[in-house]
């Protein structure tokens, strides 16, 4: 790879331990994909946050990371955490939420915001055709896709790299020629709701591995349905970019149909179990705005069986901005979360056996990531499941 003569003396130490092993992640990736330069980004999401799946061990390499002075140089977001500010922080063990609190104050000593969401498009979206250096798979994707927005499926480590360093390798999703979609999907069956759209996503995902699709005939869509979409592929396989509107390319390539049996089949497959379920969880990715609305005009006039868990997952700016749906939601029985979700805590030490979620992303990580089993349906069934 060139560097730039900045580029070599972060290389050599010379600017300090942190960055130096930050640009020698960054180089050693980037030889790896064929990069031959880095390029600077606007911005920097990083996994590797919750203390459930992070565990003990990285928390010595983010303590030497602050120790050594490193500081992001971009705006840097980070993923959930394992638990909420206050109604999981009281029903595990304090041990537990004083590690998590830990990882979180090391991300901000560096410089990161805490915004512990998986959207973090919702706090301010990046400027179409910019460069950045994401590294939760469903936020990649929104951003590829949805925003117009450039960045690899980054891992933790080369996320924080990036944020430090200020640059990203040039391969992959970064340069244009790799961006333009490879397959087409012909959607033969009407999808009706987010649930739908989120199958879709798993079921193409498991067929693509890292090809780029274009979808035509998905019909009627908001931006909840292209976010499920997204994640499904995201979650089912390595996709980390779609199209959804005409891309003039059509007659040149392969073409697979999806029928209404792949998506009812890839439903079923995903529901685990039809047990009553003792949680329903919305907000995976998390929720907007938008979605909070809809679940609070659900739950109008109806409360949340005794024996049930309603979680509504969103980032803290989020609910900040929904106070009345909140009360509605909360008045009801329900619980609106912010800053964790059901995959990265430990809904299994709950006693929680079974789940009902209108997530595909949760359903297909659940019963291996959180030992449960799972019912797949969308947001209005999950409402009447959850209330009397």
């Amino acid at each position: 790879m060139h560097l730039t003569s900045e580029e070599e003396k972060i290389f050599n130490g010379e600017l300090g331990w942190a960055y130096h092993v930050s640009m020698r992640i960054l180089v050693r990736l980037g030889e790896l994909f064929g990069a031959t330069e880095l390029i600077p980004i606007q911005s920097a999401h990083i996994s590797g946050v919750s203390y459930k799946t992070l565990g003990d061990a990285p928390i010595d390499f983010l303590e030497a990371l602050v120790v050594a002075g490193g500081k992001v140089q971009v705006t840097s977001s980070v993923n959930p955490s394992s638990f909420d500010p206050e109604y999981l922080a009281k029903r595990f063990p304090q041990d537990y939420l004083k590690k998590q609190l830990r990882v979180i104050e090391l991300y901000k000593k560096m410089g990161a915001n805490p915004t512990l969401t998986c959207a973090p498009y919702y706090l301010g979206q990046p400027q179409p055709g910019c460069h950045l250096a994401w590294s939760e798979s469903s936020a990649v994707i929104y951003a590829n896709s949805v925003l117009g927005s450039w960045t690899n499926r980054e891992g933790g480590p080369s996320a924080l790299a990036a944020a430090l360093v200020g640059r990203t390798p040039n391969y992959g999703i970064h340069r244009p020629e790799n961006r333009e979609a490879n397959i087409l999907i012909r959607v033969e069956s009407l999808l009706r709701n987010e649930t739908d759209f989120g199958a879709l996503g798993i079921h193409v995902g498991k067929l693509l591995k890292n090809e780029i699709p274009v979808f035509k005939g998905l019909g009627n869509y908001t931006e909840a349905d292209l976010k499920q979409l997204g994640a499904g592929l995201a979650s089912s396989g390595m996709t980390t970019m779609f199209h959804y509107q005409e891309t003039g390319k059509k007659g040149k390539l392969e073409r697979v149909s999806v029928e209404t049996n792949d998506i009812e089949n890839t439903t079923k497959n995903l529901s685990t179990s039809s047990d009553s379920p003792e949680m329903i969880f919305i907000g995976c990715p998390h929720c907007s705005l938008r979605e909070i609305q809809r679940v609070a005009q659900a739950l109008r006039g109806k409360k949340v069986k005794k024996d049930t868990e309603l979680w509504v997952c969103s980032s803290s700016h989020v609910r900040e901005n929904a106070e009345t749906c909140v009360n509605i939601i909360e008045g009801a029985g329900g619980h609106v979360l912010c800053n964790t979700c059901a995959i990265v805590t430990w809904i299994k030490k709950l006693g929680i056996d079974t789940i009902m979620t209108n997530s595909a992303k949760t359903a297909y990580y659940a019963p291996t990531l959180n030992e449960v089993n799972v019912a797949l349906a969308p947001m209005t069934k999950c409402i009447e499941e959850a209330c009397e």
